[in-house]
This record gives C-alpha cells, structure tokens and sequence, in this order.
C-alpha cells in the first residue's frame, strides 16, 4: 500500500490517518517530526533511492503496510509487485505556500518562482496519471487534501472501502488535524 502525491500534498497526514486506523507503516524515524510536519513525516529513507536504482527488497517486507512514497518516484517502482495507491491532491496554489513556507522556516533558498513550478507541477501530476493508468500492477484512490480536512469521515469511508475494510474510521477521523490545513487558497 502506497500513499502518494507531491510534497506538501497531504501524504504525512494520509499516512497518519492509515496508522491511526490500524494498518502497520514502514517507517524510520528518520526524519524527525518538525513545525511543517509537527505529527510526523511517516518516510523511509530507502525510498529515496528508487531512481538511483538502489535495492528494493524492502519492498517485499512492505507488503500489507503502508508506505510513504512522493510522486516523482512512482514511476521507478518495479513493476513485479500491486501496488494500492492513495494519491493525494492538493490545490497547487496551496501545495507552493506550504512548500514555500517550510522552507522558509527552515532558512533555505526557494527553487524556481511559484508560475514556473505550478506548470512543472501540473505536467509531472498528468505524467504520473498516464503512467499508472497504464500499468496494471497500480490500482489508485484519487484523494483530495481539501476534502479530508472538510468531511474526514467520508474520506476515511473511501480510502477504508478502496484498501478492503478492515481499517478503524473513526480513529482514522481523529487523525485528521484541521488545524494544520494552514496554507489555504481563498475562496473565489
């Protein structure tokens, strides 16, 4: 199990709220929880070396527990497992203010001004579309940050049904923190 999406995108919380509800994570610590992430960012530092082409019998300890991996290395999953995919989305507007303020936070530099990452951000979102939609080791349940944090229940419902029923919603809902949902596009 997969929970996916770009950075700042709802994944720690996605992943929170699998925890929360009973499925095993494969994590590390390694990252500790911070201001941006003050519950946890739920990675395991072996992920990252998927497009190194570093080993992936990680991925076999893996099976029936959730794991954190971004959306730009999905496509360097090997395709001799299934993968259920919880791909997380967020209103890139929103997605560019949390990144932006993370890494403020922090003292480091900003990347490429917000237009020019917005249009990199929706083009590699369509890419990764395509290529699961192409593949059939990938089943995905599309979720949207904004919809968690305004009806938890019914996305804990979703994601519960999509990853077979067994998972506690209301403890799911719990993990749900509001709060956090700092980095808001205004209404139109």
């Amino acid at each position: 199990m997969v929970v996916s999406g770009l950075p700042r995108s709802g994944t720690s919380m996605a992943m929170r709220m699998l925890a929360a509800g009973g499925l095993p994570l494969v994590t590390d610590g390694e990252r500790a929880a911070d201001g941006s992430n003050p519950h946890g960012y739920f990675e395991l530092e072996q992920v990252k070396t998927l497009d190194k082409r570093g080993p992936t019998e990680w991925l076999a300890r893996a099976r029936g527990r959730g794991v954190k991996i971004i959306s730009f290395l999905l496509t360097y999953l090997p395709e001799d497992y299934d993968y259920q995919v919880i791909f997380m989305h967020r209103h890139l507007d929103e997605v560019l203010a949390s990144q932006n303020a993370m890494l403020d936070a922090r003292g480091e530099a900003r990347g490429a001004e917000d237009a020019r990452t917005r249009t990199l951000y929706a083009a590699h979102l369509q890419q990764v579309a395509r290529f699961m939609a192409m593949r059939a080791c990938f089943s995905v349940c599309e979720v949207h940050y904004h919809d968690v944090v305004a009806d938890p229940a019914h996305e804990a419902a979703r994601i519960n049904a999509f990853l077979g029923g067994h998972l506690d919603e209301a403890r799911m809902v719990e993990a749900v923190d509001a709060a956090l949902y700092r980095n808001r596009v205004p209404a139109p």
